[in-house]
């Protein structure tokens, strides 16, 4: 099998490259009116820019999966902002879009928790909708639609699981189908667990992204390996492989909180699991230290007997 890794967002050891700056809106509503659309094209321009740093360092480190960061554009979706962040920036969101098609980057967007779809406020699913319109605008900007997912949650149970399973299932109907189309759900780590999501998925035809960290928190008496065929099973209807998130606990006490690195034992009784199935998979991995985490562990599980390092952070078992 092969395996390709990636991490998310920002890339430690670029200076000052954070994609995320921000611009809260106390801070934006307290700028003189004529000044406030120049600063949010500030604060985009920088984040755009850094974006692309990065890109290069992937380019050139030959990392083939990247998150990018959900706040590249600051109070896109704030009810009292809502400015075309688009326009502007036309040629940079092109030019970074060309930067993944020439890197053949699997991109992606991973929302925050608030964007889910299983509230029985209907303010609650509406600026989810808005948030995943947010994400998608920017793919479709960047032109890059064809390989890149947006990945969720299901959302919270609020007491009652199936009862909000159902209006998950009611809620995302309201979702636009060419951003359903590119949308995952992933497994969390204290309401819905693998079984619980790849039921939800089955039934939306949406791929599932297992993640085992998140699995191993709320395990709901699942055992994964009667579960990985089929949860890779779900990306059949996509050109994309089967993508899994990586990371390890902070501690036994502070088990749902990701570490800094990646446990090499903590991960490897899963990669010894889909090494079983022999199937190719990409790995995004979530540590504190992003791409760093990545290049230790990649560094390790090189280091086994068996595995060839076929190129950057592509390896084969």
């Amino acid at each position: 099998m092969k395996i390709r890794f990636g991490y998310v967002a920002n890339a430690l050891g670029l200076w000052d490259a954070s994609p995320s700056k921000t611009l809260t809106f106390t801070r934006y509503s307290a700028l003189p009116k004529e000044e406030r659309l120049e600063k949010l094209k500030a604060v985009t321009a920088q984040n755009i820019y850094n974006t692309k740093r990065i890109l290069y360092y992937n380019l050139a480190n030959e990392i083939e999966l990247y998150r990018f960061s959900s706040s590249l554009v600051p109070l896109a979706t704030h009810p009292e902002v809502m400015w075309d962040f688009v326009t502007p920036f036309k040629t940079e969101w092109e030019e970074l879009g060309q930067i993944v098609k020439q890197l053949k980057l699997r991109p992606s967007f991973h929302p925050n928790q608030f964007t889910l779809f299983t509230s029985h406020k209907e303010e609650v699913t509406t600026n989810s909708i808005k948030d995943m319109e947010y994400h998608y605008t920017m793919l479709q900007a960047m032109g890059i639609l064809e390989q890149a997912i947006i990945n969720i949650h299901i959302g919270g149970a609020y007491g009652d699981k199936e009862t909000a399973l159902n209006r998950f299932h009611e809620n995302i109907t309201n979702l636009p189908n060419q951003i359903k189309k590119i949308t995952t759900l992933e497994n969390d780590d204290k309401t819905f667990n693998v079984e619980e999501t790849l039921r939800t998925c089955e039934k939306e035809n949406m791929p599932m992204i297992l993640d085992y960290h998140h699995h191993l928190a709320n395990k709901g008496g699942v055992d994964l390996s009667i579960y990985l065929q089929r949860i890779f099973n779900t990306w059949e209807q996509t050109n994309l492989l089967p993508k899994v998130h990586l990371s390890s606990p902070k501690s036994e006490s502070a088990f749902r909180s990701h570490a800094d690195y990646v446990s090499i034992e903590f991960v490897l009784p899963f990669l010894k699991m889909v090494k079983e199935i022999n199937m190719d998979i990409d790995i995004m991995i979530e540590a504190k230290m992003k791409n760093l985490a990545m290049q230790m562990l990649v560094e390790e599980i090189a280091s086994i007997r068996g595995v060839k390092r076929l190129k950057g952070f592509t390896l084969e078992w």
